[in-house]
């Protein structure tokens, strides 16, 4: 009786200890970030006229794709983006699927991913295999455990930065080199040339410096791969899940003014209609600069640079 009754008192303790864990999941899903301080933030359309998050939720219904362009230390971004996930997910999921979409995961590890979001690894194990960014559990867990939880796919959308890399070095013809088993990982190649526009605003962003310009075309291929990488992975999705709505995070510079990921996009699903949301801090955030942010989104939001960083 005694070892029955030690017995009882174990499994009871382990109950709790569950409970107090499955509590504990749910708060931190649901209050990881507490609704964003309107005080901190102005949205906009693409002319400047003021806007709301509402208006962005509405004109997201209509879209098969919605980018949300960030800026990666924007803690005041972050916050908007699970705010903007989750409405999406309450207005359509019960009509639509709906897929997360990240730059943060690369397409090598989506069977990690995967696992994960199935309940096969535990969290630590997909954050020792999955090689998420330095600031994956303040910034982007609340949105995955919101997938986690509602049961919907994060697709890890990005090609492998090893590939970005060798781009970078010896051009796009060193992925040719590659086994079949690599190019899996890829978008198909030969890959699109970036746009001629995209190609001037990045040189531009670079810089003008002979240092800058060294090798300047190679890291132009290396980031129209990370475009194309992207944008292959989110036509996969749309091509196998009819009427999918997709809530894609990356870099502003990758969608802004609708270039980049989101040509690439077009070219490989060219009846795909894309929403494109650009944030970006500044210190005058509350005034839309029109020599600066006329056009750079459907929505273009500003936040206050006076917020906390967040930290990769």
């Amino acid at each position: 009786m005694k070892k029955q009754k030690n017995s009882f008192s174990f499994s009871k303790s382990l109950l709790k200890i569950i409970g107090l864990g499955l509590i504990m999941s749910f708060i931190s899903i649901s209050s990881a970030f507490a609704q964003a301080n309107p005080e901190t933030y102005r949205v906009f359309d693409s002319k400047g006229n003021p806007a709301t998050l509402a208006q962005i939720i509405e004109a997201i219904g209509q879209n098969d794709v919605v980018f949300l362009g960030e800026q990666h230390d924007d803690s005041v971004c972050h916050a908007l983006q699970f705010e903007i996930f989750k409405a999406a997910i309450d207005k359509y999921s019960a009509n639509r699927k709906v897929a997360l979409s990240m730059e943060m995961f690369e397409r090598d590890v989506q069977y990690i991913v995967n696992e994960y979001l199935n309940g096969l690894i535990t969290e630590k194990k997909f954050m020792d295999d999955a090689r998420p960014w330095g600031n994956y559990k303040t910034d982007y867990r609340p949105l995955v455990e919101l997938a986690k939880e509602k049961k919907f796919e994060v697709i890890a959308a990005n090609s492998p930065r090893r590939y970005v890399n060798m781009v970078s070095r010896g051009g796009r013809t060193t992925l040719n080199g590659l086994s079949p088993e690599a190019k899996k990982f890829l978008p198909p190649l030969p890959y699109a040339e970036a746009s001629e526009t995209y190609s001037k605003k990045f040189k531009a962003l670079m810089g003008s410096s002979p240092e800058a310009q060294a090798g300047i075309d190679n890291i132009l291929s290396s980031q129209s791969l990370w475009d194309a990488g992207m944008a292959y992975s989110m036509s996969e999705s749309l091509k196998k899940n009819k009427g999918e709505l997709i809530v894609q995070l990356n870099g502003a510079f990758h969608s802004e003014n609708r270039l980049g990921t989101v040509e690439h996009l077009l070219k490989y699903r060219p009846k795909a209609k894309v929403l494109v949301v650009t944030m970006r801090y500044e210190e005058d955030f509350k005034n839309f600069d029109k020599t600066k942010h006329t056009d750079i989104g459907d929505f273009v939001i500003l936040t206050d640079t006076k917020q906390p960083r967040s930290k990769r």
